[in-house]
């Protein structure tokens, strides 16, 4: 895997990528107005909106945006009341209950690293030692990632910024998915898979935080192919991957219903859809798919 992400990344040095950008129109196929598609990065600074060319001008002909999720949807009490309640640990349980001695060792070792305090910190472990741990590990990844990243403000993300702007413009805002199918999605597996993922992302940190400055440089850089070559060779290799099984279930099983309900949506109205950079890419991504069922799919220059 190393050797392919250095060849990658000399290559975005040297020159970039052929296929330098992330923002795609959707025509043909008897559609009577072009539609657009946007891969995104959750954390990536919103400031990086000036750096796609076409962006703006694509957003304002576009009648409605699609998500993911509908993010006003999810800020309702109701639905942000049962997120919270689907990263927490089940009523009286906590991490530390749920962990292995040496299990919690590795992990106030890297908290120490990320944060600067473990779970021996009244403040620290009164928060977090409740959390899920999937909860935990999204968390830390977060944490770790952001001190990596300048720019980036967790309330101001770069893949909020379309439905925002669409919100104030008077635009229809709607998601592919619910925010109850997303819970499941981030947090709905067992609590030993759980616990096994966690420890897996522990003992790999320094590796999985490398992999991630490597896919937000080829994101920067507008590169879909490599950002591509380091998905698979992440599901393929990775240390804590879940093959092809874990691919489906967080890409390509998404992808066919998201696929499923796109046709209907652009022959309704101009649509600009915004949706992780990691679902455009591959045999089974959305631009080849598309491809696929006949439309016309090529980069704005």
């Amino acid at each position: 895997m190393k050797k392919i992400v250095l060849l990658g990344l000399i290559g975005l040095l040297i020159g970039g990528s052929v296929q330098a950008q992330l923002l795609y129109k959707i025509s043909g196929k008897d559609l009577k107005n072009s539609s657009y598609l946007i891969g995104t990065h959750h954390l990536a600074p919103v400031t990086f909106v000036d750096s796609i060319p076409g962006l703006k001008e694509a957003l304002n002909d576009c009648k409605q945006v699609y998500g993911e999720l509908d993010m006003m949807d999810l800020m309702k009490p109701e639905n942000l009341a049962k997120m919270q309640a689907a990263q927490m640990m089940p009523e009286g349980k906590t991490i530390s209950e749920l962990l292995t001695k040496e299990q919690m060792d590795r992990l106030n070792e890297v908290m120490r690293e990320v944060m600067g305090v473990d779970m021996n910190n009244e403040a620290a472990g009164e928060q977090l030692n409740k959390l899920s741990p999937a909860a935990l590990s999204t968390t830390l990844s977060m944490m770790a990632t952001m001190k990596r990243i300048p720019g980036f403000n967790i309330a101001d993300p770069f893949d909020g910024y379309f439905q925002k702007v669409a919100l104030a413009a008077g635009k229809t805002v709607k998601g592919f998915e619910t925010v109850e199918f997303q819970m499941e999605v981030l947090f709905g597996a067992s609590l030993e898979e759980q616990v096994k993922d966690l420890m897996c992302q522990l003992e790999h940190f320094s590796e999985s935080l490398e992999m991630m400055d490597f896919i937000t440089t080829a994101f920067f850089a507008q590169d879909l192919e490599q950002l591509g070559e380091l998905f698979q060779e992440e599901m393929e290799e990775g240390p804590c991957t879940d093959g092809p099984e874990g691919n489906a279930k967080l890409i390509d099983d998404r992808n066919v219903n998201w696929l499923k309900q796109m046709p209907g949506i652009m022959e309704e109205a101009p649509t600009f859809f915004a949706v992780g950079a990691g679902h455009l890419v591959g045999e089974k991504g959305l631009l080849n798919q598309l491809r696929e069922m006949g439309y016309k799919v090529e980069g704005v220059k």
